[in-house]
């Protein structure tokens, strides 16, 4: 059964203590993002795809995390000032979880409860084993720049493996979908 993420408590990259449910109405598309992994470039696509859809309901939701490699190794502060400058995000940053582990944040736990398996689960997997790195088994999120899209209602509606892009068809027409209802 999915829930809705609105009352699972998340802390502001500048550190406040808040719930999505200020979120409520939009459909979110939330992305466990790092400064320092191979698919950071990613964020240009998000921003490009916020602008595009933010007027008519989208957000992201960027959650930095450093389980995977420790790409991710700054403080809150650092982490937002690569974002503005290196990508002008404008969309909202949070602080820092962890999306794996004993210690995985209740927004990831129950992102990954409501969608066990990800979309576009392919070669991208294959070339982290084949580079001697041992990738989350699912249902655990796979790595950096994993989405979940939730619905306007706040249920976890769709999940995209990392190298799905913002660009992809399958995210686009998912987030339409969404849109539209």
């Amino acid at each position: 059964m999915n829930q809705s993420v609105y009352d699972i408590p998340v802390k502001t990259i500048q550190g406040e203590n808040i719930t999505l449910n200020q979120y409520q109405g939009k459909v979110l598309l939330i992305v466990n993002v790092a400064s320092k992994c191979g698919l950071t470039p990613q964020y240009e696509g998000l921003e490009k795809l916020y602008q595009q859809q933010k007027d008519q309901g989208l957000e992201i939701l960027g959650f930095p995390a450093n389980n995977f490699l420790a790409q991710e190794p700054g403080s809150d502060s650092e982490i937002q000032e690569f974002c503005s400058l290196n990508y002008q995000i404008d969309f909202p940053l949070f602080s820092k979880i962890s999306v794996a582990g004993e210690d995985k944040h209740p927004l990831y736990e129950t992102l990954i409860h409501a969608i066990p398996e990800r979309i576009g689960e392919g070669p991208w997997w294959k070339d982290l084993v084949d580079y001697g790195l041992t990738p989350n088994e699912p249902p655990e999120v796979l790595w950096n720049f994993e989405k979940f899209l939730v619905n306007k209602q706040g249920q976890v509606v769709a999940r995209f493996a990392p190298d799905i892009t913002a660009d992809d068809p399958r995210i686009l027409d998912a987030i339409q979908t969404e849109l539209q209802k």
